[in-house]
């Protein structure tokens, strides 16, 4: 990959970055808000709180992956799986720029059920 494509990967994954945290900081706001006193209003508040923070889980898992991604640009060692060393398919990473793994390698993982594709 040029240099060129690796400051537009970059561009991608840091901007995918500040939407995550701007979208963490909306659902911490929303669930610090508290909750109603009226008892089938906060029944319905208390089930909204934990679709809220399974979102919330779902952003800090992906800004771990997104962090690892720009730790490995940092190091040269983007688009190269971490699992068997071969390259990973620039249409992976042009569709999952934080993918760790060649097509492959995820696929047995996640039929092990250890990791996401």
């Amino acid at each position: 990959m040029s240099a060129k494509q690796y400051d537009e990967i970059r561009a991608v994954l840091e901007a995918r970055k500040r939407e995550l945290n701007e979208r963490l900081e909306r659902i911490t706001a929303n669930v610090r808000r508290g909750l109603q006193a009226d008892s089938e209003e906060r029944a319905k508040e208390m089930e909204d709180n934990e679709v809220v923070d399974a979102l919330g889980n779902e952003a800090r898992d992906e800004l771990a992956r997104i962090s690892l991604a720009l730790s490995r640009l940092d190091a040269g060692d983007y688009g190269v799986c971490t699992q068997c060393g071969e390259p990973i398919d620039r249409k992976r990473l042009a569709a999952y720029p934080f993918a760790a793994e060649c097509i492959d390698c995820a696929r047995d993982d996640e039929i092990r059920g250890s990791r996401p594709v």
